[in-house]
């Protein structure tokens, strides 16, 4: 065999190759979809979810289920698809920032975030709101780091190690604030107890925190955002209530198993990126609490970097660690 004919030859089968993975994402999707939320329903992430689960169905032209799996702080579902084949059909919406946090505070994690996950695209930002039950005789963050100083608050926290909780005790550090920490299994059940007066203090994403704020079930006292919220225009930020340069929030993206073909992660940022931003479900969200935000697939592991390495600073202060 000459040089001539053997390149001739490999050329054929790189191009045979090259043409068998566009041909499989060309064909792709030829069965339903699967949206995985690591959280329990009622989160932000299962909101928006179940928000852009039937107009992406309708782009695709496949069915697209959302499946709640709840547990390990959101760390079991993440496993699962980290786990899932590359093919795109197993995908996961969370909260990027809580992910990026879980190397820092578990000893033990059965996955990299890294390694075995992708970035797809952001779709939205709900900053933190710090709410307290209305008996709390706190109208302002002065007035509750006063009283915790001399009366004892629960702070519920909608999972150990989650960004709520990290938000919690950056607060703490920052202010001089002092309360107890009452870990729950998310953000639903935390804002349960705390619209029942077993906890007296929650920070937890505006998305699904707003409306029991505006049924007067909690009182809100501070939002966690560089610039207030037009939705609440009258509620200060924390940042503007003594802890300069305070901000933290709920980011909500979409992952896929590392490995799945770069034309369908393109495909589904392109989608995404026009479902989210669709008149319709960005006034949907604007009125509950959560501003649109999408990135390339570049851009959101670059922030999931970036969020890796601001927190694990806050973890290390802190030193909390969980297996």
């Amino acid at each position: 065999m000459t040089l001539n004919r053997r390149d001739l030859m490999l050329g054929a089968v790189g191009a045979s190759l090259l043409a068998g993975h566009a041909s499989a994402a060309d064909a792709w999707p030829s069965k339903p979809l699967r949206i995985v939320v690591p959280y329990p329903p009622g989160g932000s992430s299962d909101i928006i979810a179940r928000a852009i689960s039937q107009p992406l169905s309708e782009a695709l032209k496949q069915s697209v289920i959302v499946e709640n799996r709840a547990g390990a702080n959101g760390n079991l579902g993440a496993d699962l698809v980290a786990k899932a084949p590359g093919d795109g059909y197993t995908l996961l919406l969370c909260d990027v920032g809580a992910l990026a946090i879980s190397p820092s505070v578990y000893t033990k994690l059965a996955f990299d975030p890294s390694k075995d996950l992708r970035g797809v695209t952001m779709l939205a930002y709900s900053p933190h709101l710090l709410v307290v039950h209305p008996s709390v005789q706190a109208n302002s963050l002065k007035e509750l780091i006063a009283l915790s100083k001399k009366s004892d608050l629960n702070f519920a926290v909608t999972a150990t190690g989650s960004a709520p909780h990290l938000a919690g005790v950056a607060l703490e550090r920052a202010s001089g604030a002092r309360w107890q920490y009452v870990p729950y299994k998310g953000g639903v059940q935390a804002i349960q107890d705390t619209v029942g007066g077993q906890t007296q203090v929650l920070m937890n994403g505006m998305l699904a925190t707003l409306p029991h704020v505006q049924s007067g079930k909690l009182k809100v006292l501070g939002v966690s955002k560089a610039t207030r919220m037009p939705l609440i225009g009258d509620v200060p930020t924390i940042a503007e209530q003594g802890v300069t340069g305070f901000e933290s929030g709920t980011w909500q993206g979409m992952l896929a198993p590392r490995g799945t073909p770069e034309a369908v992660i393109q495909r589904l940022n392109k989608e995404l990126v026009a479902i989210i931003r669709s008149a319709d479900i960005r006034s949907r969200l604007a009125g509950q609490g959560a501003e649109v935000v999408t990135m390339t697939p570049v851009e959101q592991e670059q922030f999931f970097n970036k969020e890796r390495a601001r927190w694990a600073k806050v973890v290390d202060a802190a030193q909390i660690k969980l297996d």
